[in-house]
């Protein structure tokens, strides 16, 4: 079986072990090489003709080693030292190369309208869904790489502080948030919908039960309150009694009667606070000042970090076991929000323009905020930092266009001097 041609452009030289380093001794070595053989090649030139091809080889290699070698070096520093015009060109123009970068993520990736075009095509909903359903195990390492760095993440960073800023945000997201009309909404669709009829039976059939429980304090209060002839003729024991029966008949009347009239009285009201919820500034007025007086109360505030912390707990524990967290009743709630997110189209569509239009909102947002950061980071780098780094992303090719370099114009120099023979 003959092996798999390799796919790419074609090197001169394949890739050897070794970093840059190693690189470079081979690129340098290989120009003193050509050296040694040139100077060789001269003091044998009158033994044999065919040293002077050799000769010849070995003059052009070292022409175009030498050439490379300037040319590359030149990329990252003076050669030899010397202050050559345009050499040392990154460290030179590094502020340039920070804002041309910070320009290309700007133009190319960091755009409204190009993340909006990038994001029409990708299924956000469908790769979420796909994960959900089957999780793929191949991807164990990353999987456990993720989670580490996410148990660190979380570790590491201030409980205290943490946990106030999320505080802080829910509880300033809470105030700006206008409650009264989504209330009279939601009650308005809840009547719409008859859906506030069990309230108002459980509210009948509570206030029975209320009214049975406490016979004995409405028999004290009528007592208390009745004269002494009346306490004297036994007339408080009645008034008590009619009162008590009188209730109770009310209780049992609204209960098996839709259309009474209390209970009608009690759905215009519903309607009217409904109404006034929407439209009324006074209502809306009031029921922010309750919304602000119970964000503002201290058990509130105890209910917010106690959710923060259960919210880190969790994502801690998920994190340092994701196997556990997708196994049992959770994991199967979530294969089936797998699977829906698969077959919901409507669905799917929704997710999909949600993620679109938040991506797109954050672009919008912090896009300049990214694109600053980049230019300003290249800026605060010193000229050796961003000259290390780049000779290190970027050093082992272009050892290699110096090995390649010196090959090539040895090829040349000797075709050079087989057609000056030949002719």
């Amino acid at each position: 079986m003959t092996a798999p041609r390799p796919s790419g452009p074609v090197r001169l030289l394949h890739p050897m072990q070794g970093g840059a380093p190693n690189m470079r001794i081979m690129a340098t070595g290989m120009l003193v090489a050509m050296a040694a053989l040139f100077l060789l090649a001269t003091s044998m030139k009158d033994a044999h003709p065919a040293w002077s091809f050799v000769k010849a080889f070995a003059e052009a290699a070292m022409v175009g080693g030498l050439a490379d070698w300037f040319a590359v070096t030149a990329l990252f520093r003076h050669p030899l030292g010397l202050p050559i015009p345009h050499t040392a060109i990154i460290p030179r123009n590094k502020d340039r190369i920070g804002d041309t970068l910070a320009a290309f993520l700007k133009t190319n990736f960091l755009t409204p309208s190009v993340v909006a075009r990038r994001m029409r095509g990708v299924d956000v909903a469908g790769a979420i869904g796909r994960f959900l359903t089957d999780p793929p195990r191949e991807e164990g390492r990353l999987r456990e790489g993720a989670s580490r760095l996410i148990v660190d993440i979380l570790e590491s960073l201030d409980q205290e502080r943490l946990g106030g800023m999320v505080k802080s945000a829910i509880s300033s997201r809470i105030k700006t948030l206008q409650v009264s009309p989504v209330l009279g909404q939601s009650l308005e669709a809840a009547m719409d919908e008859n859906r506030h009829v069990p309230v108002l039976d459980s509210i009948v059939t509570w206030a029975g039960r209320t009214l049975d429980a406490n016979e004995d304090v409405i028999r004290q209060m009528v007592h208390e309150r009745a004269g002494w002839v009346m306490r004297l003729a036994g007339i408080d024991d009645r008034l008590a009694d009619s009162i008590i029966d009188g209730l109770r008949r009310l209780t049992i009347d609204m209960a098996v009667d839709p259309e009474h009239p209390l209970r009608q009285s009690a759905e215009e009201g519903l309607a009217r606070l409904a109404q006034n919820l929407r439209t009324d500034p006074e209502t809306q007025a009031k029921v922010e000042e309750m919304k602000n007086n119970i964000v503002e109360n201290d058990a509130v505030g105890d209910w917010m970090d106690g959710l923060w912390e259960n919210g880190r707990a969790a994502l801690l524990k998920a994190a340092r076991d994701p196997d556990a967290a997708l196994a049992g009743k959770f994991g199967d709630a979530l294969r089936q929000l797998g699977q829906t997110l698969q077959e919901d189209a409507r669905l799917k569509a929704a997710i999909n323009q949600f993620a679109r239009r938040a991506l797109v909102g954050i672009v919008a947002t912090y896009g300049n905020g990214i694109v600053a950061l980049v230019s300003e980071t290249v800026r605060s780098w010193d000229a050796r930092t961003i000259t290390g780094r780049l000779e290190g992303a970027v050093g082992r090719d272009l050892q290699y266009i110096r090995i390649n370099g010196t090959l090539v114009g040895g090829l040349v120099g000797l075709l050079i001097h087989v057609a000056e023979t030949t002719l």
